[in-house]
Order: structure tokens, then sequence, then C-alpha cells
């Protein structure tokens, strides 16, 4: 591995009070992938994955994606991070618009954000010790020399539970948990306004998810960390959230803090999520509002309300008219015609 010229190590250079209010705002977040057929490959329709996702994270909070399968929250973590190419809409990282800036005027920005994935086996190098793989972000950025490279990443096990001894074992040696722990000390290494963690730990052993959600959030009040946190597992959700939004069918439709939203739900898919979480006492009975149907296609939503197919409120309106997404409380907002 060549040398390159080292900077200093100050991956505390910004200071917190210099950082705006709102490490992420996102608005109006499209995409959608088109379906090709034929023989020419002619574009015939398009898969509306992301279809207008607005939301706002400020500095030191956790704002939790939740939703069902398929309805679109890692496609707008990946569009967030331009991963993956977002259709329409605004990113900005820090108040600065990152939404259609080039490779080389998106790096410096990369440095701001990273990601937890979900599945910590198949996101390392097996090839490479795990000392390696948390100081590959310090080598691709090129700060500091060797010696203050391997000073970083010592501190990054750390930090994260692991020991220093163990930075020249490979991800194979290591359990499920100890894994997240080392891709969690590779997300930190650059020190970045934004982590999102998409369902890190959903690969997990229920024994080995508290350890390591209460250690994210331990490092986030130690560091200030910003997170955009993607689950479905709604009493995760809970614990770590500070807000919650809800999406459904690529769409928020609703969002508001995490009290608010176990207490007082007001959209009638948030209530069937709510009614289908298990609860941990056997002689404890409540009615379930089970949902009818499948969820539509993302090809061909319905008209209207998306989710009126399903619905058991559902009237003439939300089969005709599409619900804005709006407030009815502080910090509460619904898309619904009935709220």
């Amino acid at each position: 591995m060549s040398q390159t010229s080292a900077e200093p190590i100050d991956l505390a250079a910004a200071s917190l009070n210099t950082r705006p209010a709102a490490v992420l705002d996102v608005v109006g977040l499209k995409k959608h992938y088109p379906i090709k057929k034929g023989l020419l490959r002619r574009t015939v329709g398009s898969v509306l994955a992301v279809d207008g996702v607005s939301f706002t994270i400020p500095e030191g909070e956790t704002l939790s994606l939740v939703g069902e399968s398929g309805c679109g929250k890692s496609t707008v973590a990946r569009s967030v991070l331009r991963l993956v190419e977002p259709t329409a809409g605004l990113i900005k990282l820090g108040g600065h618009d990152i939404t259609h800036l080039g490779k080389r005027e998106l790096r410096p920005f990369r440095r701001e954000m990273q990601i937890i994935f979900q599945d910590p086996f198949s996101s390392l190098n097996p090839r490479m010790s795990a000392g390696e793989i948390v100081g590959e972000p310090l080598w691709v950025h090129r700060i500091g020399d060797e010696a203050e490279r391997r000073q970083r990443v010592e501190t990054l096990f750390e930090q994260v539970g692991l020991r220093a001894a163990q930075m020249n074992a490979y991800p194979h040696e290591f359990s499920g948990g100890q894994r997240q722990r080392i891709c969690i000390a590779r997300a930190l290494a650059l020190n970045p306004r934004l982590i999102i963690a998409d369902e890190p730990v959903s690969a997990l052993d229920v024994s080995i998810r508290a350890q390591v959600i209460n250690l994210m959030m331990d490092l986030q009040r130690r560091n200030q960390l910003t997170y955009l946190f993607i689950s479905h597992d709604l009493a995760v959700v809970e614990h770590v959230s500070h807000r919650i939004a809800v999406m459904y069918l690529g769409k928020i439709v609703e969002c508001t803090d995490k009290k608010t939203l176990f207490l007082n739900p007001q959209h009638p898919y948030t209530e069937a999520l709510l009614a289908a979480v298990p609860v941990p006492n056997p002689k404890l009975r409540r009615t379930k509002r089970l949902l009818q149907g499948d969820v539509p296609s993302p090809v061909k939503p319905p008209s209207g309300c998306a989710f009126h197919t399903r619905c058991p409120y559902a009237v003439e309106r939300c089969k005709a008219e599409t619900p804005m997404l709006r407030d009815i409380g502080p910090g509460h907002q619904v898309s619904c015609h009935l709220r």
C-alpha cells in the first residue's frame, strides 16, 4: 500500500457549535426505477420505490423510518448517501445541496455521512483484517500517516467494546455482534455528522441486539451523532428514536415524536402496525386490527390514498384524492383525509 502525503489527523476540527441546527434536509425525494421491455429495451413503466419523501433531522437526534418490507426505507437511505441517484428532490447535508454533485465535488461530503448495513458479514471484506477494514476510510481520504491511522483504529476498537489485539483477526473469526461492532467502528472512523443505520440489529441474536443498540446510543450521546435509523422492529425503534416517520408504498404517511406515535397514532396504517406488535404478557389480550389484502404494487399504485385498498375507514374521497402530509399538531404530520 503506497504512502500518500499526510495531513493532520484532527477529526474533531469542526466545533459542534458551528454546525447547523439541521444536519440533513430531504425535500420531495423520489426514486423511480424504469421498467424496460422488448428487443429495443423501451421504457414501459416505472417502479415508484420512493415517491416524494420529505424530512429533517436536527443535530444529535435520531429519526427512524418504519414500515413493511418493500415500502422504500432502504432506497431512501441509499438515495440520501447518493449510492443510487435520486430521480427528483433535494438533499442537503449541513445546509449544502449535494443532490447533483459529481464524484469529485461529493468526495468531501462522503466524510460527513456513513452507513451501517444490515448484514455485518457481507459488508466486511473477508480478505482484510478487522484493523485494515476500520482504517480503510482513513487511508482512502488520506488522513494521517500510518502510525496515526493505527492509533486512531485502536481508539475506535476500544470505543466499540473490542480489544486492540483483535485488529489482526479476520471477519470470520468474530461473532455476529462483534462484526457489527467493527462496522460501527468503520462508520465512526471519519467522525461523520450523519450515520445511516439500515436495520443494524435485525441479523443479530436477540441477546446481542440490546448490547449493540445501547452502544449506538452511548456513542450518540458521547459524539453528538445524528442517526437515520431504519427498522421494522417497533420495539427497537421506540427505544432509540427521538422522532419516527412511518412509510407506506414509497411515501411518509405519519411523522411525529415517538411518545405521540405510540400513545396517539393518527393514521390507520400506523394503528395497524402498532396493533401487530406482540405483547410480552400472556394474560393481556387486545383487539388486533388485521389489515386486509396485500400491499399494492409500486408499479401501479392505487389512485387517491395508496392505503385506501386496505383501510377499514376508507371513504369515497380516499379513492379519488391523494391526501397531503399536513400538520395536525405541534411536530405531528399525517397524510389522511379523516384527520
